[in-house]
């Protein structure tokens, strides 16, 4: 087996990293304020229930327009839509690169924004959409003029999926939903959202979930508290639904069959979001061994301590483990259905997850003072990476599918 990557593949971390360096660097400096020690407040409308300034989203929206104009925005989408159909193996790769580089608007994943986009939906509306869907959502969920909402989450449910308490009943050649759903990012600036409802079946049925496309200016749908989270500003409020009537043509996917869409949606997250919080991970544990090679209390450099080369050393001893993990999963899934692999991809999302936390916490400790301040990117990485060992399916969710897998209580799916 070659663990090398591919020298196609680390020509294009080159060109990711020129290109970075003329387009993107340049237009970061212009903007610091978004990425210094100011980055909370200056993203954040705190009068205008905490969400995204339009500022800090016009300026994400520019890189993007770039990184789309360069050919990297669509890299991992299929060339159908002008993408370079990127592997999944390869597009772990690329995104831990990007994260190891360390904050930046070359990567900022708090709004999940790179310049090599990551477009669950996109993949979804290709396989699954009609085709009326596929001519109006694409390329308009790339290129920004379509943005679609996930509502999945509930006041009462959360990784119990199956269990939803929003309801999709059939009024003629109409369907009229109702409910809340909580957590349903994006919806700030969104034109459809993507609501998941029980249309079928009983509690715990994992059939007769349907998903809609549900446009947001559809009457009924009001859109309530904006929760405000550990990592600001936020997008994530809770939306009413009530009474809302659509028609059949917004239905994606087969009738019932909506959670297979939920699964694909947060199961191409996973990986990728592992290789993130890896390659964050990376840059935590690098930047704290610089520090401690230059850093000389008592006379000594700091290094020397053996309870600051453990940490470091234990640190990056698992990121090797973990990155092994990741492109081995992310190759099967390239080769393999990826319900084969889905508790391989749940291993290695809640263990990078936990990594890169255990990561920032370690490289502020060994930072000290400055390393606990927002002059540091640690706090920052830190507060960000956290939610990811709850959303995409909380890490104690994912260790029981692993669980269920081995013991034989699980179907791979």
């Amino acid at each position: 087996m070659d663990f090398d990557i591919p020298p196609a593949l680390a020509a294009y971390l080159d060109e990711l990293d020129s290109f970075i360096d003329r387009e993107i660097v340049p237009l970061e400096a212009e903007n610091i304020q978004y990425f210094d020690h100011r980055r909370e407040h200056a993203r954040t409308d705190w009068d205008n229930n905490g969400l995204p300034r339009v500022e800090w989203e016009t300026l994400l929206a520019e890189m993007r327009r770039r990184a789309d104009g360069a050919g990297h925005l669509r890299y991992g989408l299929p060339a159908a839509v002008g993408g370079s159909d990127g592997t999944n193996l390869e597009m772990a790769i690329v995104r831990e690169h990007l994260a190891a580089r360390g904050l930046g608007l070359h990567n900022d994943l708090q709004n999940e924004s790179s310049i090599v986009g990551n477009f669950p939906f996109v993949l979804m509306v290709l396989a699954k959409g009609s085709p009326e869907q596929k001519s109006e959502f694409l390329p308009g969920a790339i290129t920004g003029s379509h943005r679609v909402a996930f509502g999945l989450t509930e006041p009462e449910h959360g990784s119990d999926a199956t269990h939803l308490d929003t309801t999709a009943v059939r009024d003629g050649d109409e369907w009229v939903i109702t409910g809340t759903k909580r957590f349903n990012t994006g919806m700030h600036h969104a034109t459809h959202d993507m609501v998941f409802a029980r249309t079928s079946g009983q509690d715990g049925d994992a059939d007769g979930i349907t998903c809609f496309l549900v446009p947001t200016d559809a009457p009924g749908v009001e859109v309530g508290t904006y929760w405000w989270t550990f990592n600001m500003p936020t997008d994530h409020p809770d939306v009413d639904f009530r009474d809302v009537r659509v028609d059949e043509t917004t239905i994606l996917g087969e009738l019932g069959r909506g959670l297979e869409l939920a699964n694909m949606f947060v199961h191409e997250n996973r990986i990728r979001q592992a290789a993130s919080s890896l390659g964050a991970a990376q840059y935590c544990i690098d930047q704290a061994v610089s520090y401690a090679k230059h850093r000389s209390p008592f006379g000594n450099p700091l290094w020397k301590n053996q309870a600051i080369q453990f940490a470091l050393a234990e640190l990056q001893t698992e990121a090797a483990m973990v990155r092994a993990l990741i492109h081995k999963t992310a190759w099967q899934m390239d080769h393999q259905a990826a319900v084969e692999v889905s508790d391989q991809v749940s291993m290695c999302n809640y263990r990078a997850n936990r990594l890169v936390c255990d990561a920032a916490d370690q490289a502020m400790q060994t930072c000290g003072g400055m390393g606990y301040t927002r002059h540091m990117p640690f706090e920052h990485i830190y507060r960000h990476h956290r939610r990811y060992r709850i959303t995409e399916g909380a890490e104690e969710i994912q260790i029981r599918r692993v669980a269920g897998v081995m013991f034989g209580t699980r179907v791979k799916r």
